[in-house]
Order: structure tokens, then C-alpha cells, then sequence
């Protein structure tokens, strides 16, 4: 079974900058994809960015581009979340997610929720205005 353990979440005023991270563990693995879900309170859970450890594609939502960068430690299986110029709407609880598997071009695959086969326990991001 996979445990995956984030860090990095808090209080930050609007414009503000937060580093998340990740940290996967408890099973072997070869390749997989990894990233961050969000949720804010009263609405679903959107994804936010992933990347695959095979090719270091990377997907963005529109709402985060030019914002936030995702990168990762193959070796160490873990993956951060480099959150920058923060807007109140970047409120909610940040989710890391693992899927085992060989994926290319992550940009270009849509990955819900229902892709995820792992979910971390969730951290807490505020930005106020």
C-alpha cells in the first residue's frame, strides 16, 4: 500500500508564496504519475498539476499557469508544488495523488479524480486578502 504524506501548507497573504510537498512510500514501484488536487470549501476537488516520472511532462490548470511550478525527486519519490503570486481563490485543502504507471505527454490526458489510485490525507492552504 502506498502512503503519500504532504507538507508545506499554511497561512499566506495574497501574493504570498507557499511550497508544498509530497512524499511517497510504503511500496516499490517503477514509473507513475504524480501531482496536486484542491478542494475549496463548497465546491469539488480540481486538479491542479501533475507529472509523470517517465518523461517529466507537466499539466497545469489555466487557473494556476505561470503561477505554479510542479517538480520531482525520482529518486526520492517525491514531488513538490511551488505555489507563487497566491490569490484567495487558491484557498482550500491541496491533496497529493499517485497513479502507478508508464504516462507520456501527461499534459494531454485528462486525469480526474477516478485516474487517482492514491490520495494523501491533505494540507490546508489560506491565502488571505
Amino acid at each position: 500500500e502506498v502512503q503519500l504524506v504532504e507538507s508545506g501548507g499554511g497561512l499566506v497573504q495574497a501574493g504570498g508564496s507557499l511550497r508544498l510537498s509530497c512524499a511517497a512510500s510504503g511500496a516499490t514501484f517503477g514509473a507513475y504519475a504524480i501531482g496536486w488536487f484542491r478542494q475549496a470549501p463548497g465546491k469539488e476537488r480540481e486538479g491542479v498539476s501533475w507529472t509523470s516520472s517517465s518523461d517529466n511532462s507537466a499539466y497545469y490548470a489555466d487557473s494556476v499557469k505561470g503561477r505554479f511550478t510542479i517538480s520531482s525527486d525520482n529518486a526520492k519519490k517525491t514531488v513538490y508544488l511551488q505555489m507563487n503570486s497566491l490569490k484567495p481563490e487558491d484557498t482550500g485543502v491541496y491533496y497529493c495523488v499517485l497513479r502507478s504507471g508508464n504516462y507520456r505527454g501527461v499534459q494531454y490526458i485528462h486525469m480526474g479524480p477516478r485516474f487517482w489510485e492514491y490520495w494523501g490525507q491533505g494540507t490546508q492552504v489560506t491565502v488571505s486578502s
